[in-house]
């Protein structure tokens, strides 16, 4: 590995959104009020998924380990975000910046693999109700969470060892809110084929790949659907299944839009926005998809309130 790409730049300045003070005031307490929410949303999910019995199954399972993604997932990039946007000291350290892509990207990889793993719960559920807790068992469950977690942070090693090998010739002022690929790859002074094949593979790994079990599974579920006979009975199995599409719809949606092009063509300031949407708003919104038309998790959140007003 060569030293001298390390050395050339010892840390970075993020732009952020706007150079204005009193438009960046406004936007700490944004992203501010969306932390809050997040925070709350996930925290408060995962404690119920804990606490309460009736949400003990392989479903609320996945959902509680999204939560926990999407609770640090936020919390990688939005403090660094609110301190940037009322400090006049707008750097980042080339160790925290790595550390800060490291992290981000394992965790948004993680989600990746475990939304897969979501549609195939969905699709053992609708097509084989009866014998779903025995093949979705508590093993089987935590043996897909562990491999998502260790696929994710894997790719998210080779990428990050890649990324941070590039040469980026002393210009170290990044177009972005955080360190992410596109503006630290447009600092860079040569990026090779060898590069671009790397992204490819990530791309490929991370997201077509479990995109493709994504669709595989929901067409085995809406066959699975069309052979139930009672139209109220089709609604149901697919109502179950609306919260993890709306989630998937969301995340996909925003990652392929920003990671399926090659890297000549990120534009930052249209991409900016997309990726405050998928780092910042959805891990603020998943736990709201998962509980607003939930009956379970309102129902237990109603048995806790009691509980909390004793207390």
């Amino acid at each position: 590995m060569d030293e001298k790409n390390f050395t050339q730049v010892k840390d970075f300045i993020l732009l952020g959104f706007t150079t204005d003070m009193w438009l960046q005031r406004v936007l700490f307490f944004i992203f501010l009020i969306i932390y809050i929410i997040s925070l709350l949303g996930n925290i408060t999910l995962i404690s119920l998924i804990c606490a309460d019995s009736r949400l003990h199954t392989p479903m609320y399972f996945f959902i509680g380990n999204l939560s926990f993604l999407d609770l640090w997932y936020s919390s990688v990039y939005t403090p660094k975000i609110l301190v940037t946007c009322i400090s006049e000291d707008k750097s980042i350290s080339f160790a925290g910046c790595l550390a800060q892509f490291f992290f981000s990207a394992g965790l948004a990889y993680s989600e990746c693999y475990l939304l897969a793993v979501m549609a195939y719960d969905r699709y053992v559920a609708i097509s084989k109700p009866l014998l779903y807790s025995q093949v979705m068992s508590s093993r089987l469950g935590v043996s897909l969470v562990t491999a998502s977690y260790l696929g994710g942070f894997l790719n998210s090693t080779i990428i990050t060892s890649e990324t941070f090998t590039l040469s980026f010739c002393g210009n170290n002022v990044i177009d972005d809110f955080f360190c992410d690929l596109p503006p630290l790859v447009k600092l860079a002074c040569d990026v090779k084929d060898s590069y671009q094949a790397v992204l490819y593979f990530i791309l490929a790994s991370n997201v077509i790949t479990p995109t493709v079990l994504i669709l595989a599974s929901y067409l085995f579920i809406i066959a699975a659907i069309l052979k139930i006979r009672s139209t109220q009975g089709r609604l149901k199995a697919f109502s179950t299944c609306a919260s993890h599409l709306t989630a998937v719809t969301l995340y996909y949606g925003s990652i392929l839009f920003i990671y399926s092009r090659p890297s000549t063509s990120y534009a930052l300031e249209r991409d900016k926005v997309v990726s405050v949407f998928y780092t910042v708003v959805i891990p603020m919104l998943n736990p709201l998809i998962y509980s607003f038309r939930n009956k379970d998790v309102i129902a237990a959140l109603w048995k806790m309130v009691p509980r909390a007003k004793c207390s």
